[in-house]
């Protein structure tokens, strides 16, 4: 069974496509963007799976 991890990472809407594009080359996977806790900013919440 595949194991993973997971990251929030709060999106800057002028640089979303930067952002989003460096943590993929980390190997995570978006799983979804939802509306940060003020409302205002998104977060995206990512997972890759866990290196044992």
């Amino acid at each position: 069974m595949t194991k993973w991890e997971y990251v929030t990472v709060p999106l800057l809407v002028h640089n979303t496509k930067a952002i989003l594009d460096n943590w993929g080359l980390d190997g995570w996977e978006l799983v979804t963007v939802l509306p940060g806790p003020d409302g205002s900013n998104p977060v995206a919440y990512m997972k890759r799976p866990k290196n044992d």
